[in-house]
């Protein structure tokens, strides 16, 4: 997986946004309403070789993952123990990492103000 096919799956989510707060090289994925700042669920280092992803995570989920792959690790940057960052080395499955992204994004989702919510169902 590359940047740009993790970037087509990430904007397949209802209701994303995709923006550079952060600089060029930080390309960061966020669900929201229109008209709402919107919530980060994915953050793609788009300049690193090879690509890595922050990615959202339950807490004992992110600890699990970090003992099982090597590729995962404590977010960079991030709260460790909300976010991972994941290195897409090829040694983690393609349907994996599209697991991983799906529950980011409905950790933050579950997250929003219920009014969103119930604008985005």
């Amino acid at each position: 997986m590359n940047t740009e096919t993790l970037r087509e799956y990430c904007i397949t989510k209802p209701s994303v946004t995709e923006s550079f707060p952060f600089g060029g090289d930080a390309l960061v994925f966020k669900v929201g309403a229109a008209g709402t700042p919107g919530k980060m669920f994915a953050l793609l280092a788009t300049e690193s070789t090879p690509t890595t992803v922050n990615l959202k995570c339950d807490p004992e989920r992110a600890v699990m993952l970090r003992e099982e792959h090597s590729a995962v690790t404590p977010g960079y940057h991030m709260n460790k123990t909300h976010w991972n960052t994941v290195t897409l080395d090829g040694s983690i499955r393609m349907a994996d990492v599209h697991d991983w992204i799906d529950h980011s994004y409905e950790l933050v989702k579950k997250s929003l103000p219920r009014a969103v919510q119930a604008e985005l169902n």
